[in-house]
């Protein structure tokens, strides 16, 4: 394990984006959204997936100077076609568009098409945030997780943020996964040559399993829930719903089409849209009520929650975005700490580029 100051990775980050092809705004962008994973401590969507958009560009799945357009609106919705960009690009522009919107006519929708993975979904539902506005973030993904009762690998990991401002309270921030656990955590294991908790991963048969590298062996992901008398159904609901709001109604592929993350996996065969679909949202508050009374009650919300009984005194209940914020403020002060193999593939990337680690 090695630690890193964010201005270190944030350079080093950059310049490989640059290396790639990015103009200076794409290749900030790019890196401002990666590393804020790193940030709030989601250490599986940060600076450990760079070498895989750089093998997704090699292998020309990215297009690193894209040119994003509008192929559909109205005053409150749009559909944007990313040009095959990093998710990373294109999900802060259509989060922007979305915004926008909200701010003309209340409410802002936008899908995107044609993109690939995006990073976290709460960066991009935070930009609403300074804009007194809620802001949402979902996007489909690789193929890794079976329904429930099923064998096949049908959905991605399919997340879902929702960022909601308060007053002198921080804002609520909940960024999830769809399923019992994100890939990440896998490789995060996978790294560490360490088992996963029961329930998060099924074989190829269907049978429970705890291997980390059970994927790679035709096994799938469980939704959240894990199984059906844990409600797997409900995650495989919420799945199902990224799925459509993200690769249905954007026009992009979906469900077992979704294009795969690692580059090494073939595109599917007749894929039914076009590439990874991405769904952001924005609501102006004052579209509703006034601003400042509403961050009034968020902030009588967020403080009787704290406040509830805790089952155990050493344990207090927290709000969505608690653990991630007081993460962010701890790394920016201490570093971000990058385990070994991270390390190894960052200095391949620095080799390969020319680019100082």
């Amino acid at each position: 394990m090695q630690t890193f100051s964010h201005n270190q990775l944030f350079q080093f980050c950059y310049n490989i984006f640059i290396s790639i092809g990015c103009n200076n705004k794409d290749a900030t962008t790019a890196t401002n959204v990666l590393l804020s994973a790193d940030l709030r401590g989601i250490d599986s969507h940060g600076i450990a997936r760079l070498s895989g958009y750089v093998r997704l560009w090699e292998a020309k799945r990215i297009n690193s100077t894209p040119s994003l357009k509008i192929t559909h609106h109205t005053p409150s919705t749009a559909v944007v076609d990313a040009d095959a960009a990093l998710g990373l690009v294109a999900a802060p522009f259509a989060m922007q568009i979305a915004i926008d919107k909200a701010r003309n006519v209340g409410t802002g929708w936008v899908c995107v098409n044609n993109s690939n993975h995006f990073g976290i979904a709460g960066y991009h539902a935070m930009m609403a945030l300074e804009n007194d506005m809620i802001g949402i973030a979902m996007t489909n993904a690789s193929a890794l997780v079976a329904p429930t009762f099923g064998k096949e690998k049908m959905l991605g990991t399919n997340p879902i943020a929702v960022a909601i401002p308060a007053g002198n309270q921080p804002p609520f921030v909940a960024d999830f996964a769809t399923t019992t656990a994100a890939n990440g955590k896998l490789e995060i294991l996978q790294r560490k040559n360490q088992d996963t908790p029961l329930g998060w991963v099924q074989d190829v048969d269907g049978n429970a399993s705890t291997n980390a590298n059970i994927l790679k062996q035709d096994g799938a992901l469980l939704p959240l829930g894990s199984d059906r008398e844990h409600s797997s159904h409900k995650g495989y609901a919420l799945g199902s719903i990224v799925d459509i709001f993200t690769g249905v109604l954007s026009g992009a592929s979906f469900g077992p089409w979704a294009p795969p993350f690692p580059a090494y996996i073939p595109i599917p065969e007749n894929m039914p849209g076009k590439g990874l679909g991405h769904f952001f949202g924005a609501m102006r508050i004052d579209a509703f009520q006034e601003a400042s009374q509403f961050k009034n009650q968020m902030d009588k919300w967020i403080e009787r929650f704290r406040n509830t009984t805790p089952i155990n005194p050493d344990t207090k209940v927290l709000i969505p975005g608690d653990p991630e914020r007081e993460m962010e403020v701890e790394r920016m002060q201490n570093g971000i700490p990058v385990v070994d193999a991270v390390v190894k593939d960052l200095k391949s990337l620095a080799e390969k580029f020319a680019v100082s680690l």
